[in-house]
């Protein structure tokens, strides 16, 4: 059995989550979110809790099990608090800028600025000109957003300069090794 899968989901006062047709529907304070169940897992709501069930041990439903079971918890999470990515831009004259919640406009080096729109349901804060902080209810599309501000400008090995996330570790190398 899925360590993962057969753990509950608790379910907090203020949100409701239905279940109809392969489709998990979780809504709460913050928005509402909706997802269509892979597989033929079994969703069983009762007391504020939801339990997951697979018809039998084949590989994929072994596999969809604990996945199911995650991806319901982070909705139920999202709509409760949501979630957060902070990114951290590193380099002389590298600078973000807020151009309402919805909008950023990122220096990096290029010679042009680089204007990065946000999809529905996610916002962007920019507390200090070299910190970027993605918000959103949906995992996924706030962790996909902040990948693609990543993309733009990767931290580079030699100086590090670059847009990273807040805390990643860059392995530096060392420069041309002086001639004798």
């Amino acid at each position: 059995m899925s360590r993962i899968g057969k753990a509950p989901v608790a379910v907090p006062a203020g949100v409701e989550v239905t279940v109809a047709d392969g489709t998990v529907t979780v809504k709460g304070p913050k928005g509402t979110l909706s997802r269509v169940i892979p597989g033929d897992i079994e969703i069983t709501q009762d007391d504020g809790t939801l339990t997951f069930e697979r018809p039998n041990d084949e590989r994929k439903n072994r596999a969809l099990h604990g996945l199911t079971r995650s991806l319901v918890n982070n909705m139920v999470i999202g709509v409760t608090d949501g979630f957060k990515k902070e990114l951290e831009i590193v380099g002389v004259g590298y600078r973000a800028e807020a151009q309402g919640p919805n909008a950023l406009r990122l220096n990096l080096g290029f010679s042009h600025p680089v204007n990065v729109a946000a999809p529905e349901g996610i916002s962007f804060e920019v507390p200090v000109p070299t910190q970027v902080v993605v918000t959103g209810i949906d995992k996924e599309v706030v962790g996909q957003v902040a990948a693609n501000i990543r993309s733009i400008r990767k931290p580079e090995p030699y100086k590090g300069k670059g847009v990273r996330y807040a805390g990643e570790r860059i392995l530096r190398k060392a420069g041309k090794a002086g001639k004798k």
